[in-house]
């Protein structure tokens, strides 16, 4: 192939993104998710709840999902995004997956971490997939994770512990790689200091509920968005495409007041 100065292209491209959504217990990931553009659902879990969508059923071993991500690439439907729920109980089944491809006993059997660096082509095969549906077939993505309270070994300060997706450190930092967005959902908290006398205070946790979406990297939590997003926003489908181009482009004007 020769590249010549012809082949220069200038523009942008409105594609829907490749969304990871992680957070706090019952903070409503999955009905996010359903929100979303005609959804069809990969779980890997049984967490859908009444949540009534579109799914392949539970599907328990990587080629499963593999297979189905196929079928949407190929196959003749109307589904504008792809749910997986979720990327930590999909871990396990990659794991067993180069296992057995590699006539493993277990993930940890290579040594120094040699194992779950061979599980990351099998993660980037995935990804390639969920990238083909977005560019050829203009289908969005949403990555569900739970979350974890993980150590950060910081190299300009003392280590302190913050929220992160709960996977695997490298399988973790290639998600948050090849995503667009990986949003952190949790519950607005603020905190309220009492007096009790003696010198002492207790400080308690306050809030009403709402449900937040964090955008941007912050030492409590990790985030992050292609789109020049506020900070924080409401946990909702529609305040979320707001700031996405390929989703704003489709709404109505009065939407995008």
């Amino acid at each position: 192939m020769t590249i010549t100065l012809a082949d220069i292209k200038h523009g942008v491209r409105l594609a829907p993104p490749i969304t990871v959504l992680y957070g706090t217990h019952g903070v409503g990931k999955t009905s996010f998710a359903a929100s979303a553009p005609a959804p069809i659902f990969l779980q890997t879990e049984d967490g859908m709840g009444l949540i009534d969508a579109p799914t392949f059923g539970v599907l328990t071993s990587f080629p499963a999902v593999i297979e189905a991500l196929q079928a949407l690439l190929t196959g003749d439907h109307d589904r504008e995004t792809v749910v997986i729920d979720s990327l930590d109980h999909l871990e396990p089944m990659v794991w067993a997956q180069v296992c057995k491809d590699n006539n493993w006993p277990n993930i940890e059997h290579p040594g120094f971490g040699k194992g779950y660096v061979a599980a990351l082509d099998a993660w980037r095969f995935l990804f390639d997939l969920l990238r083909q549906l977005r560019d050829t077939r203009n289908i969005g993505s949403v990555c569900i994770a739970h979350t974890q309270i993980a150590r950060f070994d910081s190299p300009d300060q003392e280590p302190y512990d913050r929220y992160s997706p709960k996977l695997a450190k490298a399988t973790s930092a290639l998600v948050q790689e090849i995503a667009d967005t990986v949003l952190f959902a949790n519950y607005r908290v603020a905190t309220t200091s009492t007096d009790v006398g003696f010198k002492k205070k207790i400080t308690r946790g306050v809030g009403g509920g709402d449900r937040v979406l964090y955008t941007e990297e912050r030492p409590a939590f990790l985030a992050k968005n292609r789109y020049g997003m506020p900070p924080s926003i409401p946990m909702t489908w529609g305040d979320y495409a707001h700031y996405v181009p390929f989703y704003a482009a489709q709404l109505q004007p009065s939407q995008k007041e």
